[in-house]
């Protein structure tokens, strides 16, 4: 790593970082820290819900900054621009597909969750939905796996990329200062902070990253040169008899081959949607936000102004990264192992760094450390709920079953270390990180997701729309989804893409099943195992299903449930399998849940009319970049 460490301290000298950026980036952080102390004073953060679910007091318009802001660190920043500058526009669609997942999680998943009582946690519903305990324990398991593999890892990863290549500091340098500074970074006022801080880097990097799309676009005269620019944008070191130095001929479309594309529009369509519904719609750190809504119309806004937000990312970040490949081919698009080594420390590619490497080149002094404070807040910020989460649902739904006598001082111990133990897990994960899907952080995420995700979408689904599937058919549906998603992630780890010029010898499953088909087929075979197990066991007592799925809500305000509480009944009578014991007591006193899922009339019919508007803006830009 010195190596590259003094190479990009000799590509980007350090000298670029001014005065006026320092003193920005002073600025911004006193800003930050003021937004989280004001809000965390707001609410009483002595409860689970003021806490956890920020009072349920949020409006409409931080919650869906924060969604935004949520889904939009420091790592999708550096992966999307990095997958323009790789593959063009298509990426787009990761980002445009979330519209229906955010109205599908406003319409359909947050009136059943609220519906359902004072649930804090999405494991939570699914307990109360199926009863027993196996079904929770496993969920909670798998967002602590997907955590270390697509969330803090890739934050850490693009945060340091983005110190290294502003300041040509060792990447590994970079990562440990993350990480004390994100120790240091610490406001304890729960998801009021959180949400609101989100809400005001929106606004900056929103504002950041528009002034520098404007800036990109200037240096190529305008967006109509832009497809003749990218198309000549080649390296001056290739490998010879090879054409991966050649920018993609279908760069400007959305919509790809079905076969020989790099990001199939069937997959695209389909697979893209599973794995969407499972981010937006039963992800923890993004239903714990629309939870923490005032009224069912709020968080429909907050959903709708996310969407909205969601159609920037082609025009203010992709794009962007375009032009980055076109200014900088040398750097950005290098395809020769030794030389993407001297510019970048990854062998196979550099394209990661085309955002950070346009904030260097074309923001002046000032608005330069603004971006750079707005990257290392985001990360930071995102850091910090993640590591707090992940360490709640170890603490509270894994620890506390294993040992049920533990007192809050061993919670709280067992808290801290499993965060150190997954900050640990996540550095000794970015080498893989930096060499996995041709060095495409966005890629890399999407991949992973798409082999352990799909299962739990499934589940959701059927949990909500079918009341006849039970724990049974669910737990057993879930097991064999993971088994079939971690052997195609074996074979993807054991078999990384080969570099420019090396043959593709993987096997089958990978060069001709896109892992966006295969989350598909992962989906359809775990509804399959789903389906079939609840068929050939008991059903559900209709007693059970009353709130919990979309056929049996009601518009009566839900009763605090006592399943899962020391006044739960002694026999069981929550679960589906009385043989699986209730856990004996919760933390903290209960949420207040939502009153009901009923709505004003008038502000109904605004939020349903803006989701008409809404989709037809997505349909038409669908249609313009197909």
């Amino acid at each position: 790593m010195m190596e590259s460490n003094s190479t990009a301290g000799a590509v980007l000298p350090s000298q670029q970082f001014s005065v006026a950026d320092l003193v920005v980036v002073v600025a911004y952080f006193s800003l930050n820290v003021g937004v989280g102390i004001w809000s965390s004073c707001r609410v009483n953060r002595n409860t689970v819900s003021g806490y956890f679910l920020a009072g349920r007091d949020m409006a409409w318009w931080p919650i869906g900054a924060s969604l935004f802001a949520s889904s939009e660190g420091s790592g999708l920043f550096i992966g999307l621009a990095g997958s323009g500058a790789a593959g063009g526009i298509a990426v787009a669609g990761f980002e445009w597909n979330a519209t229906y997942a955010l109205l599908a999680l406003a319409w359909v998943f947050v009136p059943v969750y609220i519906s359902s009582g004072q649930i804090v946690t999405v494991p939570e519903y699914l307990q109360r939905r199926f009863g027993g305990e196996r079904i929770r324990m496993y969920l909670s398991s798998l967002s602590l796996l997907l955590s270390i593999f697509t969330k803090i890892s890739t934050d850490l990863y693009s945060g340091a990329l983005f110190v290294q290549v502003c300041l040509g500091w060792d990447l590994y340098l970079s990562t440990v200062l993350m990480l004390v500074v994100t120790g240091l970074y610490t406001i304890a006022g729960g998801l009021a902070a959180v949400i609101y801080t989100d809400a005001l880097q929106t606004l900056i990097m929103v504002l950041g990253a528009v002034v520098l799309a404007v800036r990109a676009f200037n240096e190529i005269g305008g967006y109509p040169n832009l497809e003749e620019a990218y198309g000549k944008a080649v390296p001056s070191k290739i490998v010879p008899n090879t054409t991966c130095h050649l920018p993609r001929a279908d760069a400007m479309h959305l919509f790809r081959d079905p076969v020989s594309g790099d990001l199939p529009w069937t997959g695209m369509t389909f697979g893209l949607s599973i794995m969407a519904t499972w981010y937006w719609c039963t992800d923890q750190v993004i239903v714990q936000r629309s939870l923490s809504a005032k009224s069912l119309s709020h968080a429909k806004a907050g959903s709708i102004l996310a969407s909205y937000l969601k159609m920037l990312p082609l025009f203010v970040i992709i794009m962007p990264g375009m032009i980055s490949r076109v200014l900088y081919p040398d750097s950005v698009a290098c395809v020769d192992p030794e030389e993407c080594t001297r510019v970048c420390g990854a062998a196979v590619g550099c394209s990661n760094i085309a955002y950070p490497k346009l904030v260097v080149e074309l923001m002046p002094s000032g608005l330069r450390g603004l971006m750079i404070a707005v990257m290392m807040a985001a990360l930071m910020s995102s850091l910090t709920s993640i590591f707090n989460s992940s360490s709640t649902l170890f603490t509270m739904d894994i620890w506390r079953k294993l040992r049920p006598g533990a007192g809050d001082r061993e919670l709280l111990l067992v808290g801290r270390v499993v965060t150190v133990v997954l900050v640990a897990l996540s550095v000794v994960w970015i080498p893989i990180l930096q060499s996995s899907s041709g060095g495409q952080l966005y890629v890399y995420i999407q991949a992973v997701t798409s082999y352990l995700a799909p299962p739990v979408t499934a589940v959701f689904v059927l949990a909500v729309f079918w009341p006849r599937a039970n724990e049974q058919g669910a737990f057993w549906g879930l097991m064999a989804g993971l088994v079939l998603g971690l052997a195609r992630l074996g074979l993807e780890l054991a078999h990384p893409t080969p570099r420019c010029g090396v043959p593709d010898q993987r096997p089958w499953l990978l060069t001709d099943i896109h892992y966006l088909h295969f989350a598909v087929l992962l989906a359809t075979a775990t509804a399959a195992v789903v389906v079939g197990g609840s068929l050939l066991t008991p059903p559900p007592p209709p007693a059970q299903l009353k709130d919990l799925t979309w056929w049996t809500l009601s518009q009566e305000p839900p009763q605090p449930s006592v399943c899962g509480t020391s006044q739960g009944p002694p026999d069981g009578s929550c679960s589906s399998n009385p043989d699986i014991q209730q856990p004996s007591k919760v933390v903290g006193p209960p949420a207040v849940a939502l009153e009901d899922t009923t709505e004003p009339p008038f502000w109904a019919r605004v939020c349903s009319i803006n989701a008409v508007v809404l989709m037809c803006v997505n349909i038409f830009c669908y249609a313009y970049f197909a």
